[in-house]
């Protein structure tokens, strides 16, 4: 049997270039990645929320696969749209767009990302012409946590749900529609949950999420120029490399106040964030901590190639850990901490180390710095997990096949397939 080319709908709040982290990088992706396979993608996201926390342009530009089709959701109402989504759970300002999209074509597959300023009322959408699978991935904790990342009173991983006091400590506006049951009954319009990591998948049960998960990792494309024809070493000096949006969860405030005992390596970061000044701050008068901004991928991958490793020091849960499997694309290590799911990768690849305390991630940086041998080797290891577990290829398979499983429990065969 062959199959006809697939008409996809995916919704979620942030997508490049009006967005902020990985989750939206990781959407891009996998659109472009569907839209070369020769299917239609159109992407359903919200310019109003990017625009809450982020009133100016976006500091970079996307180009865009001809088979996507971008719809952006803006409002005369403006910031009011995401503010009545966050309290009520419910599209409102943003429905009749939202309809109109899916009366353009009879859609496959509706797949949901992070719909936090979209709210859970929009589970329940069906497209009015042909049968569609509909699947959700949860690149954030945002089911079980209103602030999203199970960071508790702004200070420490969420051990024990505490919402209300968490919410209002961070400075948001409760969410009464969380106490009405209205999520439990969205989610049953959902065939399937489908997590990045384990953990993640582990984390939603624990916390009473009423649906089953599946495991479908996240990927990136092969970038092969970046280790066979790498562009030039950013400096002759050794690095050590930062990736990430530089809020407090990510951690790297911890590796400033260490850096100053990792000799002769210095500490590259690439990003932006809202706690960029105070970052700044600690590393004042540290000439080996260098920050280079936001950056986009093809400029990331020297960075990548070049750096004795990537060190990824989340202080809370991440759902998978992408700026892992992007150094091993590079055949470049990755040191991790020990917490969420950022070990999945590293057991499952024997590609670099987990740590614990300082001086377990000062041991992990030292061995790697003074020897070749084995960072080559941990760069190899890594490399070759991702080619088994994490590229393009690996990703749709999986993907494709869970869509197939949802067809034939929905419907009883899979209507794509001729």
């Amino acid at each position: 049997m062959t199959s006809r080319p697939l008409n996809f709908l995916h919704l979620t709040t942030f997508y490049p270039p009006y967005s902020f982290g990985g989750d939206a990088i990781q959407l891009y992706r996998l659109c472009h990645a569907l839209a070369a396979e020769g299917h239609h993608v159109d992407v359903i996201h919200c310019v109003d929320a990017y625009h809450l926390l982020h009133p100016a342009d976006p500091p970079l530009q996307f180009a865009e696969h001809p088979n996507v089709v971008r719809h952006e959701l803006r409002s005369p109402y403006k910031g009011l749209s995401p503010f009545l989504t966050q309290q009520s759970g419910q599209p409102w300002l943003k429905r009749d767009a939202i309809d109109a999209v899916l009366r353009e074509r009879p859609y496959d597959v509706i797949h949901f990302h992070n719909i936090s300023l979209l709210g859970p009322g929009v589970l329940a959408i069906e497209p009015p012409q042909g049968k569609a699978v509909k699947m959700y991935t949860t690149h954030e904790h945002w089911l079980i946590c209103p602030t999203h990342v199970l960071w508790k009173f702004n200070s420490r991983p969420c051990e024990k749900p505490d919402c209300l006091r968490c919410t209002l400590q961070a400075k948001r506006p409760p969410q009464l529609w969380r106490y009405t049951g209205l999520l439990d009954r969205m989610a049953r319009h959902v065939d399937q949950f489908v997590a990045p990591s384990r953990f993640t998948a582990r984390m939603h049960a624990e916390r009473g999420f009423s649906q089953p998960f599946a495991h479908l990792p996240n990927f990136i494309d092969r970038v092969d120029d970046d280790w066979r024809n790498p562009a030039p070493r950013p400096q002759d000096a050794p690095y050590f490399l930062f990736v990430g949006r530089l809020e407090l969860i990510k951690g790297l405030q911890t590796l400033i106040s260490v850096w100053d005992r990792v000799p002769q390596c210095d500490l590259l970061i690439a990003g932006t964030g809202a706690y960029e000044p105070e970052l700044r701050a600690m590393s004042s008068g540290k000439p080996r901590i260098k920050f280079l901004g936001p950056l986009s991928q093809k400029d990331l991958g020297a960075l990548y190639h070049h750096a004795l490793a990537c060190i990824v020091p989340s202080v809370t849960y991440e759902t998978f850990g992408l700026t892992t499997v992007e150094a091993f694309a590079r055949k470049t290590p990755a040191v991790v901490r020990d917490l969420g799911a950022l070990p999945e990768a590293i057991e499952e690849s024997g590609g670099g180390f987990t740590y614990r305390t300082d001086e377990e991630l000062l041991a992990a940086l030292g061995r790697i710095a003074d020897s070749p041998v084995l960072r080559t080797d941990l760069g190899q290891k890594g490399y070759d997990a991702f080619v088994r577990l994490w590229c393009r290829e690996a990703h749709l398979d999986g993907y494709v096949g869970h869509l197939e499983r949802i067809a034939i429990s929905k419907f009883g065969h899979v209507p794509w397939k001729v």
